[in-house]
């Protein structure tokens, strides 16, 4: 735990802690303040140190607010006096104003990622129009910005001119950082590392997806978890209860069995001041905290300590493919010439005519050639035809047209063989999307294309089995494409061709069948699952307004294995909030058994409760480094598929894509 050496209040408190305590062993010694200078002495620490404590205590007599825990205070403080227990009284109130200064720095400590984060952005935006800084809440959007290198970009965006990298772990958690040029989008609160570059603003400084984090991780305070709750209950409870068990303490023993009313005062106090549930009530909110700011840190953001707590519980999780499991993005996967043509001139030939086109399957064909590095055959009269293909004059293959699309369209105008109807036959039932392609006579050769499996996915979804979740793929896309996707990443349990709807239902019967259930998706077309589900994830949310404001945890980066990791830290940290309250009503028990028996000691009663509650912070702020020293996963390799290249799957079964 880092301690504020720098504030002065703070040193002053441990100064004074120290001359309390100093003063205290003296007497203990039997080296006393001589009279009438002890209670002066004792009573000076005790409202300079403690006023505050005092003056609510005070308040709380008049409020009849008998579950105040300064009352239990002032109480023991006022006893101890009447006893002349002057040293012991200061103890009381000196060493309850560390315990409590020792929380906050607990919360301050948990929370220290996000206080950096604020304190780092900046407050002002370089706009090109006004030739000046301004502040970021007085900037329009649409503005023109300047950004220089080794600056926080201030507000969201996208790049007009220039080029740079950009490290984006504030917002994503990925500590690689990304290259950035025209046409990409940055956000608010990462930093430019190289070159200058020119952003016109796309929201306002209150709508970032950096202004939006913020707001809402430390609006997760409202969103207490289970433990918090009761604990709250319980100590309203608690506190009365215990003044009633010191009243008690002292009137059964002198009333009923004629013993001294000072001894049994001196053991009265000391069971207010060691049930003080100092450790108690703090054992859940800095372990939520350090959860929560580790988890920041890598990219998830968590809106509560019940969500925490929540995906510690879940048993099944179900996941969208696109998106979710994969990139969304289609791959050649299989490039397979017929009829004796070289694999250069399908591929090549192929792009020439797609070059023109901004469909992703058409794209994903012209990557592929320069991939291969292939020159891509100029064309003209190029030519769309709307859900079948595309055609073009290719002016390289001796003016020979080239169709392009659907086997269905290829056959409107070229005899298609067997063996090529053969191919996509077996495409098709590989979960893939095949695009056939003709030039001179017959099938020059089929493309098959197929959405990208993410590096991650497979050992994302093999953690989770060994944590014992059921993994459930939940996509509108067909049920031989998700099958294959699954038995690549490892889902056995499918359900294909769902509407948002269809998601939801299974939902309901996946609780009613598991309990608990996760649901995982990109917050847009998965919201009714989202909605329907005991914990919601949304996948690569950086950006994505719907999916930072709809789910309880969003993601916001791509990193599937993330969510392994939070259900790991979530465990950990319902395990450390029942180790903590366990110990800290273990230790309250035992010196309340002490006192009862009247054998308990003020002093060591203090040193108990503040030692338990300094024990119980410690413990909890570990949460913040929680498997940070653990490496990443490393990507995995790519992996091939008989007669291609990558792999992966394709979410449409359309391949008639102009």
């Amino acid at each position: 735990m880092h301690l504020p050496f720098h504030d002065k209040k703070f040193v002053w408190l441990l100064a004074a802690v120290a001359a309390v305590i100093g003063l205290e062993v003296l007497s203990l010694l039997g080296i006393h303040i001589p009279m009438p200078y002890a209670p002066i002495v004792f009573g000076a620490f005790i409202l300079g140190i403690g006023y505050d404590v005092v003056w609510n205590g005070v308040k709380s007599i008049f409020k009849l607010n008998f579950g105040s825990i300064n009352l239990l205070m002032v109480i023991a403080c006022i006893g101890a006096f009447y006893l002349g227990e002057y040293p012991e009284a200061a103890v009381v109130i000196v060493l309850y104003v560390l315990g409590e200064r020792l929380e906050e720095i607990g919360i301050e400590n948990s929370k220290s990622a996000l206080d950096d984060l604020v304190s780092k952005s900046p407050k002002t935006a370089f706009v090109k129009t006004h030739n000046a800084e301004v502040p970021i809440d007085k900037v329009p959007v649409g503005s023109i910005i300047l950004v220089k290198p080794h600056d926080m970009i201030p507000l969201d965006g996208t790049v007009l001119s220039g080029e740079t990298v950009v490290d984006e772990a504030a917002i994503t958690g990925e500590p690689i950082p990304k290259d950035k040029e025209k046409g990409d989008t940055v956000f608010a609160g990462t930093l430019n590392k190289s070159g200058v570059i020119e952003v016109k603003t796309t929201k306002l400084s209150a709508d970032t997806t950096f202004s939006k984090i913020i707001q809402l991780t430390f609006e997760a305070g409202a969103n207490k978890s289970e433990s918090q709750k009761f604990i709250q209950r319980f100590a309203k409870v608690y506190t009365p209860t215990i003044m009633v068990l010191a009243t008690l303490l002292v009137l059964v023993p002198v009333l009923l069995f004629k013993q001294d009313f000072n001894t049994w005062l001196q053991q009265a106090i000391t069971l207010l001041v060691i049930a003080c549930p100092c450790a108690l009530v703090i054992s859940t909110p800095v372990a939520v905290y350090a959860a929560i700011g580790n988890a920041s840190a890598k990219g998830a953001l968590v809106k509560g300590g019940k969500f925490i707590e929540a995906i510690s519980e879940i048993k099944a999780i179900c996941l969208d493919k696109t998106r979710t499991i994969t990139y969304g993005n289609p791959i050649v996967s299989d490039v397979l010439p017929l009829n004796g043509t070289p694999h250069e001139e399908l591929l090549a030939c192929s792009a020439g005519a797609e070059v023109f086109s901004e469909h992703p399957l058409a794209q994903a064909i012209v990557d592929e050639a320069k991939r291969e590095g292939y020159t891509i055959h100029e064309v003209e009269k190029f030519q769309s035809i709307v859900g079948k293909g595309a055609i073009a004059k290719c002016l390289v293959c001796e003016d020979e047209t080239i169709y392009v699309g659907k086997l269905n369209f290829i056959r409107e105008h070229q005899p298609v063989s067997d063996e090529a109807e053969q191919v996509v036959k077996q495409l098709s039932g590989e979960g893939k999307t095949s695009v056939v392609v003709s030039f001179g006579a017959g099938v020059a050769g089929v493309i098959g294309l197929t959405d990208e499996v993410k590096p991650d996915s497979a050992k994302a979804i093999a953690e989770l089995k060994a944590l014992g979740i059921q993994p459930i793929m939940l996509t509108g896309d067909s049920e031989v494409s998700a099958k294959a996707v699954g038995e690549k990443v490892g889902v056995t349990e499918i359900h294909g061709g769902l509407l948002p709807e269809d998601k939801s239902a299974q939902i309901t019967a996946l609780q009613a069948k598991y309990g608990a259930v996760a649901m995982v998706g990109d917050g847009v077309n998965d919201a009714p699952a989202l909605a329907k589900a005991n914990v919601s994830i949304a996948m690569g949310a950086a950006g994505s307004d719907t999916a930072i404001e709809t789910a309880n945890i969003a993601l916001m980066n791509d990193k599937l294995s993330l969510i392994p990791f939070l259900i790991r830290l979530s465990r950990k940290t319902v395990a450390t909030i029942k180790f903590n309250t366990i110990a800290a009503i273990a230790v309250k028990l035992i010196f309340i058994t002490l006192a009862f028996f009247g054998y308990s000691h003020l002093v060591f009663a203090i040193a108990a409760d503040v030692g338990v509650t300094l024990v119980v912070i410690l413990i909890s702020l570990r949460l913040m480094s929680f498997e940070s020293d653990k490496p990443m996963p490393k990507p995995a390799p790519a992996f091939t598929l008989a007669g291609g290249n990558k792999a992966g799957h394709c979410h449409d079964d359309c391949c008639g894509h102009h």
